[in-house]
Formats: structure tokens, sequence, C-alpha cells
């Protein structure tokens, strides 16, 4: 697929070379932009120029951006996508749990990353990639950019107040008020996926959490990420005395929740990479994860 940005040089950008208008205004990256010049893809008024080009205001310019080809070690299968936002930049997916988000060597089949490519069967240039990455036993909403220029200007979004996420999780115990929890979180050893907080050998780690339902037996938590630590929810949550009901890893796995835990991504929000426009995305908490704050 060919992405094709175009902006109007202003009086401001007058004696500027199109290069810097490029990749300043137009957010194109070096990289992508060495490849505009090998493949045509740089145009002012519909015609092909250098790099060196000197602007008037008023032209039209434009880039073509082509994807490298996707990657075909990834077999297409076929199932379910819910996707809840989409257009030729951005996918917002809401994803079932237990379902992994992405292929491994060890599990190369089963993920959303291969209904994915089923379902962007017919692009010859798909590639999966995820802004944030959601455990296969938590649900909810995770985004993904569908091009290279989209990616790399939402990677800038990351851990700042433009790129939003937060969380549902019912857990242990009685939990009320608000706070943060600042805590930096290792690798439990080389030996295994557990994580652990540890303040000589962690990388910083702060989750804000906020009470919506206190009971006696389990509590409904709200839960904005700072930063985006593997585990981090689970590993802060477990810290502080109320592991996630069902999390098998950092408290006691519960049968009623088959192959998952009560955490659930219920809300996004992002800029738009090419228009700015705000994006948000609400997802209500699952009612197998509901049900287990109604029990006595």
């Amino acid at each position: 697929m060919i992405r094709k940005l175009a902006a109007v040089a202003a009086e401001k950008d007058s004696g500027r070379k199109v290069k810097y208008f490029v990749r300043g205004d137009m957010g194109v990256s070096y990289g992508q932009f060495n490849a505009l010049k090998v493949q045509n893809g740089l145009l002012v008024n519909g015609v092909p120029v250098h790099a060196d080009y000197i602007l008037s205001p008023g032209d039209a310019v434009s880039v073509l951006l082509r994807d490298a080809p996707g990657d075909r070690r990834v077999a297409p299968e076929e199932g379910p996508v819910n996707a809840v936002y989409e257009d030729e930049d951005i996918l917002i997916i809401d994803k079932p749990a237990p379902l992994a988000t992405q292929c491994s060597p060890k599990q190369p089949g089963g993920t959303l990353e291969n209904r994915l490519a089923w379902r962007y069967r017919d692009r010859d240039d798909f590639t999966f990639r995820p802004l944030n990455r959601l455990d296969k036993g938590t649900s909810g909403l995770m985004a993904a950019a569908m091009n290279a220029h989209a990616a790399q200007r939402l990677q800038r979004q990351l851990h700042t107040d433009q790129f939003v996420r937060e969380y549902l999780a019912v857990v242990e115990g009685a939990l009320s008020g608000e706070g943060v929890i600042d805590a930096p979180i290792a690798k439990a050893d080389a030996a295994t996926v557990r994580r652990v907080v540890d303040f000589e050998r962690g990388k910083p780690a702060v989750t804000h959490y906020r009470a919506e339902q206190t009971g006696e037996r389990r509590s409904l938590v709200r839960l904005r990420l700072e930063t985006g630590r593997t585990h981090q929810i689970r590993v802060h949550l477990h810290a502080i005395g109320h592991p996630i009901v069902g999390d098998f890893l950092y408290g006691a796995e519960d049968p009623r929740l088959p192959g998952r835990f009560a955490l659930h991504a219920a809300f996004i929000r992002l800029s738009h990479p090419v228009t700015g426009e705000i994006i948000e995305r609400h997802s209500p908490l699952p009612d197998a994860l509901a049900a287990l704050l109604n029990e006595p």
C-alpha cells in the first residue's frame, strides 16, 4: 500500500528547501525521506523534485510512502477481530482473552497477529505494528499502526500525555481511595517471565489507581499507566497486597476464568499521527469479570 501525504507551503516557507519541510512539518523520518528520493516519491505540484528544491508559497507538496513487504513467516488464520476504529493509519482492536497478541517461536499460531494476517491477506505489505501489547490473559483495547510512517509518529506518543491507557481490574480484598504506586520492576531471575519490585535493580515503574467499587472480598480498581513495564499492573497490585483475581503468576488461579485473569484494558486515547485528531475508545468490563464483584 502507498500512503500519500500532502501539504501546502505557506508564506513562512518561502525560500525553504523541501527536504526540511517534509521532514519537519510533515513528520517524515530521515530513513523514509531517503527512500523517497530513490522512488520518485517526492513531488511538488505533481512533479518529482530533488531534496534541495526551493519552495514558494502555495506549492503543493506530496510524498508517496511505500512500506516494505510484510513478514510472510506469519501464517494467516481465520478468526474474529473486533476492530473498534480503523483507517489507513491506525487500527484499534478490542482483544478477547485468552488470546496471545503476537507470534513467537514457542507459539507460531493461534494469536491475534495470525488473525490480522488473514484479515489483511490481500495486502503484500501488511505488518503488525502494535503500540501497546496485552498479555494473553488480559482483554481489551490495543492500538496498532497500519504503516511505517504512522508507527514512527505514534511511537513518540508512548509514555506521554498524548497516549493514555486505562485498565479495570478486579482485585482481592477491600481496596479503597486512590494513590500512586511508584516501585521499580525487575525480572525475578533469568529462568522465568515473573517480575518483582526491586528498588536496587529495577527500572522505574509508576501506576496510578483509583478504587471504583470496594467490597469486603473484592474491589474494582481503575488504573492508569505512566510507564509500560512488563506485567506492571500485575506486579504493582500484588506488591500492595491486592493481587488480580485469577492471576496465576502473582496470585491464585481461578477456575471461573480459564486461561485469563480479571484485568481489562478499558480506555485508550491517542492523537492521530497524520491529522492530529484526538481518538478515544471505551470498552466495558466483560460480564465474566463483573460477575466476580457480585459474589458474596
